[in-house]
């Protein structure tokens, strides 16, 4: 294995806990094996039990290299290599496409990735020609496969409402005459959400993800109006009408913390306080600002993901739980194999449609002129970007193959490595950073309620 971290063990919450990374095993141990693991291979019981022989009971020491012995031959403790899937050498199939109904938007928030909706050029609404053609797209690119992704996103989409609806109108008339089956997501940030199109996204099974920041005061600071005002108000009471009436299901409401927020623990909670129990909050991108997340920021917001995990167990535990995105990770039915190393699939199995039909690899990669892969109409015509993204796995990222979270993260976004290292293949060092201890908090969850 060279230098690969074969195992990774962490106490949390009052809990020893050690993954071994291949198989994916997680064990909950005690501070004698902790301490043991810092010196077993798998093969050294002998040098284990002299070691710690004058700080441990010797039987038991000999006892537990038995143990752990039993877990090696069970391939749960030191498990071999994982092999790069044969799937990465045959021709992608498109499963999901980002359609960009709306270079537009009513928010100016402040850390806007999308330059307030326009990407960088001119604001423009998707016409209903282009939103067809992108459905025929992923049709005529997704082979046999029956199961196909449709986002609608922006700016804002809601904007363009009359093309959203012409697109599921289409969809469903597609979906008849090919057999295919897809899912469609809504991203939005709710101001224009009224009864009537309210009823509409419920009608049509089409999934959200709503846009809140947490507390009022932490919102309205970030994301603006046209009028440079804050928007919260108008928004909460939007959003808790449309969950309310899709009785709290096939949703998220999403956040983002920046710098001034740190304790976004707090947000959250407030969220779930208002009676919302889908949550999410995303570490702001950001460089060259007031509010960036920077090396120095780690340490508070550890604490953070750690306070978050307790209160999450409490409030469980309690009765009065809520799902936190980050937190869902099932330790015993995770992703295949494939889908642990390339993640989201952007750039050879995901794209995102701009208004006027170009395609990029994924939704933040629109406007950045040098990843426009083609259009819809002729199709991706830098043959070689897909493969440099289908390439771009944990496996052949020199900092990613020997990092303990290779296996669960994917890599993190190619987006944010290439924004701050002009290299998809070299990662953004805080989004892994904090990706890990996510991952921690997620395992620490996961097995606590395994023992109970």
């Amino acid at each position: 294995m060279g230098d690969r971290e074969r195992i990774h063990k962490f106490y949390l919450n009052g809990m020893y806990i050690m993954l071994d990374i291949n198989s994916g095993a997680v064990h909950v141990i005690d501070k004698m094996i902790y301490d043991m693991m810092d010196i077993y291979d798998g093969t050294n019981g002998d040098k284990v039990v002299e070691a710690l022989s004058n700080q441990y009971d010797k039987a038991e020491l000999i006892e537990a290299v038995e143990e752990l012995g039993t877990l090696v031959a069970r391939k749960e403790l030191f498990a071999p290599d994982l092999d790069v899937p044969p799937t990465f050498s045959a021709k992608p199939l498109v499963k999901s496409l980002c359609l960009h109904v709306a270079h537009d938007c009513n928010l100016r928030c402040k850390y806007c990735f999308a330059g307030t909706g326009d990407f960088g050029h001119d604001r423009s609404l998707m016409s209903k020609e282009v939103g067809e053609k992108a459905v025929d797209f992923i049709i005529e690119n997704s082979g046999q496969r029956k199961h196909c992704e449709l986002d609608f996103f922006g700016g804002e989409p809601l904007m363009n409402m009359p093309v959203v609806k012409h697109v599921v109108e289409y969809v469903r008339k597609r979906e008849k005459e090919t057999g295919k089956e897809f899912k469609l997501t809504l991203t939005t940030n709710g101001v224009l959400l009224n009864d009537a199109n309210i009823k509409y996204l419920n009608d049509n099974n089409i999934s959200l993800v709503l846009s809140l920041d947490g507390r009022k005061e932490v919102h309205d600071n970030m994301r603006l109006n046209v009028a440079g005002k804050g928007s919260y108000d108008g928004i909460l009471a939007n959003f808790k009408k449309l969950v309310k009436a899709r009785d709290g299901q096939n949703y998220f409401l999403r956040g983002t913390f920046t710098a001034y927020n740190l304790d976004f623990t707090t947000d959250v909670l407030d969220m779930a306080d208002k009676g919302f129990n889908l949550l999410s909050v995303e570490p702001v991108v950001a460089k060259d600002c007031d509010y960036e997340l920077k090396e120095e920021h780690l340490p508070k917001l550890y604490e953070e993901y750690e306070r978050l995990a307790k209160e999450f167990i409490t409030r469980k535990e309690n009765g009065n739980g809520f799902e936190f995105f980050h937190f869902n990770m099932d330790i015993n039915n995770g992703p295949c194999v494939a889908k642990r190393l390339s993640g989201c699939g952007a750039g050879h199995e995901y794209f995102a449609v701009a208004p006027n039909g170009d395609l990029y690899p994924c939704h933040q990669f629109v406007g950045r002129d040098q990843y426009l892969l083609g259009t819809i109409f002729e199709g991706v015509k830098k043959k070689e970007m897909p493969e440099h993204f289908r390439q771009a796995h944990v496996l052949n990222k020199p900092e990613c193959s020997n990092c303990w979270a290779r296996f669960y993260c994917s890599g993190g976004c190619h987006a944010n490595a290439d924004l701050f290292n002009d290299d998809i293949k070299k990662p953004y060092k805080i989004g892994c950073e904090l990706q890990k201890k996510r991952m921690e908090c997620a395992l620490m969850i996961q097995a606590y309620f395994a023992m109970k």
